[in-house]
């Protein structure tokens, strides 16, 4: 067995408009890269990012605790994270620091996990993160591409993107609370009407025949999302113009990533994303908001580096 180990996991976004808590997708606008080391006993984690170092707050590290304690495993383990995914902005960036850890635990001890097996641990790790396990983004990190999550038992499908799919991701220059995600779930409606159901399922439908048959226009076109996005788009700034605006520079969808407060929008190789990003960047700006403007493709998934 090796003694360190290091795993590099993407940024990732959830739901894709209509899909809320079943679809995510990898991107490769942004990594964290998590180590583990053995040592003697304990867990201990160091980090360069402003995120907490106890275990039990910490989602790599709950990822750590809960495979020492599953799998009986004696030895002490260091983690150090690199955080680059910005944190509490619809990225998945909990969920890159989880999926690497769940990666890098694995094969440190040889584990021999399989796909859904180390989702499930990675998944365990977001408690810290969101108070509750969601599987979206860990497993689009984990598994890279895009990700239809099927619960209760866990099982994972993973359809690989069209190579055209491009994505321009705009994040936002504000201050996000410390429970971003408990706040932007509270105000989604527990009951919808049997209409809007129907056109959510028909638009996540639509989004996975899109990635199933490599067809981007389709999934860009089908990102219409009647439920959580009229829920949470006051807690955006300037999301309506940042919508509009991108639609018209050429994006084919809008969406907001994850619990936003970023917006990623979905065109295809071809068009002007640099466009997109600056009509984007003006519709932030309407609201007297800077952002920062990433332009990325769908990512492969947590890789072990040398």
């Amino acid at each position: 067995m090796p003694d360190k180990i290091t795993v590099k996991a993407p940024s990732s976004t959830a739901n894709l408009g209509p899909g809320f808590d079943v679809f995510g997708l990898a991107l490769n606008a942004f990594h964290d890269e998590v180590t583990l080391t053995r040592q003697d006993s304990g867990i201990n984690i160091t980090t360069d990012g402003n995120i907490p170092t106890r275990p039990t707050d910490n989602t790599a590290g709950l990822v750590v605790k809960n495979a020492k304690r599953k799998f009986k495993i004696r030895d002490g383990i260091k983690i150090d994270i690199k955080k680059r995914v910005p944190a509490g902005f619809g990225m998945g960036s909990s969920a890159a620091s989880a999926a690497a850890a769940a990666v890098a635990v694995d094969r440190l001890f040889e584990l021999g996990l399989d796909s859904d097996a180390l989702v499930e641990l990675a998944g365990s790790g977001e408690k810290a993160s969101a108070g509750t396990i969601h599987y979206d983004n860990v497993a689009a990190s984990v598994l890279g591409g895009f990700v239809i999550v099927r619960d209760n038992p866990l099982s994972v499908i993973r359809i690989k993107p069209p190579q055209s799919l491009r994505m321009c991701v705009a994040v936002p220059s504000i201050t996000v609370p410390k429970k971003k995600t408990q706040a932007s779930r509270s105000v989604i409606p527990t009951m919808i009407s049997l209409k809007d159901s129907i056109t959510n399922l028909s638009s996540a439908t639509s989004i996975a025949a899109g990635f199933a048959s490599g067809d981007s226009h389709m999934i860009g076109s089908s990102i219409r999302d009647v439920i959580v996005e009229p829920a949470r788009q006051h807690m955006i700034p300037g999301f309506a113009s940042v919508k509009r605006n991108a639609l018209k520079a050429g994006a084919t969808g809008v969406a907001i990533s994850g619990a936003g407060p970023s917006v990623i929008a979905f065109s295809e190789k071809g068009a002007d994303m640099d466009e997109i990003a600056a009509a984007m960047a003006k519709g932030f700006a309407s609201a007297k908001t800077r952002c920062q403007t990433i332009i990325c493709k769908p990512s492969v998934g947590a890789i072990v580096r040398g």
